[in-house]
């Protein structure tokens, strides 16, 4: 199976009919605890914060999709959330290290490590990752861990995976890209040389905004069997039925992106050409600065896609406002559309700091409705 294409490994990969049964689609396993047949002995589970057979389902399908098949190094820990994730490399630093983070990264993150973590003895500082010479700027000899996005939050900025993986490297720090925005089916940072892939499963891989997730992969053993450690400690694990719903989320992956960027790509054009815009920001469009780079390292440009309507702050208010198929609401990635203001909604936490959004930006997590109906939603918001 581990032969196979990405279409059929998302649907197969540690999702084999249940043996009991033969059920074709892995059973919710709503237990906490397992009978041991001896003291100290166990089949495999012993408690469901350690471990639960449709949590493994789930691990060792999106470890596939990220390239780590069963039998390879390395693996996949699923977490209650994206930010639950990135808490547990946090918890991998001590005292003293330093993390270099974008200067355009999900607010959440952000916050995280900018109030939380620092008041533990860890510094930050941000860095365009777009420019090598910047994030170069930034390391320092205390440099643990460098952290990427790409496409970013909300710019949609491209990074260079491999060329910050070699300046990662070369200084001693791990390299962790969330790959939330692109999915595994349209990027793989491991095959790039990161150390870590992290994704919010809420997003793309679940799909029907439906469930809250998180989960980080990795192709080695000594982090891998870290994470199982530390989240066993702390206890971020998701519930089997939230494991389930992405699961069956990760099975229509494919068909799903495929339809989410043919959307985002024919909007982003229709903006492009609109003169109540006055830009547009998708790394699908030639204009777009890293259009090169995305089209060299990524298999498709993805579902998101953010613009500036002409007017400010106010014009961008009563567009989000007055559309009625795009849902105003946070988050991305399921199969209905979004509007947002990131300044004023998924991006407060970094108001006033390097990482600050303009006010007047939109962003969109475009759907898979059908298209006419997006655009004529759009150009009557837009007034």
């Amino acid at each position: 199976m581990t032969e196979e294409r990405f279409e059929t490994r998302a649907i197969h990969v540690g999702q084999e009919p249940e043996p009991i049964t033969g059920a074709v689609v892995t059973p919710i396993f709503a237990t906490s605890t397992y009978a041991q047949p001896a003291p100290g002995e166990h089949t495999g589970y012993e408690y469901s914060r350690t471990d639960n057979p449709t949590r493994t389902a789930l691990q060792t399908a999106l470890a596939s999709l990220e390239g780590v098949n069963p039998g390879d190094s390395g693996g996949c820990i699923a977490t209650s959330s994206g930010l639950a994730a990135t808490g547990v490399i946090g918890y991998m630093l001590k005292p003293g290290d330093h993390v270099v983070l974008p200067n355009d990264a999900y607010g959440g993150t952000y916050r995280l490590f900018a109030q939380v973590f620092t008041q533990h003895g860890i510094a930050i500082s941000a860095a365009d990752m777009t420019d090598l010479d910047s994030l170069r700027a930034q390391i320092l000899p205390e440099t643990k861990l460098v952290w990427v996005e790409t496409p970013t939050n909300p710019m949609l900025r491209i990074i260079d995976i491999a060329a910050v993986t070699e300046i990662g490297h070369a200084a001693g720090a791990l390299v962790c890209v969330d790959n939330t925005f692109a999915s595994p089916y349209l990027q793989q940072p491991l095959s790039f040389g990161a150390d870590i892939v992290l994704h919010s499963t809420t997003k793309y891989l679940g799909g029907h905004s439906d469930t809250v997730g998180g989960a980080l992969i990795t192709g080695s053993d000594e982090l891998l069997t870290q994470f199982r450690f530390l989240q066993n400690a702390t206890g971020p694990v998701p519930g089997p039925f939230d494991a389930f719903l992405v699961l069956r989320g990760i099975k229509t992956l494919a068909v799903r992106m495929d339809r989410h960027q043919a959307n985002a790509a024919t909007i982003a054009r229709f903006l492009e050409d609109d003169a109540r815009v006055d830009r547009v920001i998708y790394p699908g469009l030639e204009a777009h600065p890293n259009h090169a780079l995305a089209k060299r390292q990524m298999l498709g440009f993805g579902g998101m896609l953010s613009f500036i309507p002409k007017g400010g702050i106010e014009a961008a208010r009563r567009v989000t406002s007055a559309t009625e198929v795009f849902i105003l609401a946070e988050s991305l990635g399921g199969v209905e559309s979004l509007i947002e203001v990131p300044a004023l909604m998924t991006h407060m936490s970094v108001d006033g700091t390097d990482l600050e959004v303009p006010s007047d930006l939109i962003r969109l997590s475009v759907g898979i409705e059908h298209i006419d109906d997006l655009i004529t939603d759009l150009d009557r918001a837009l007034g």
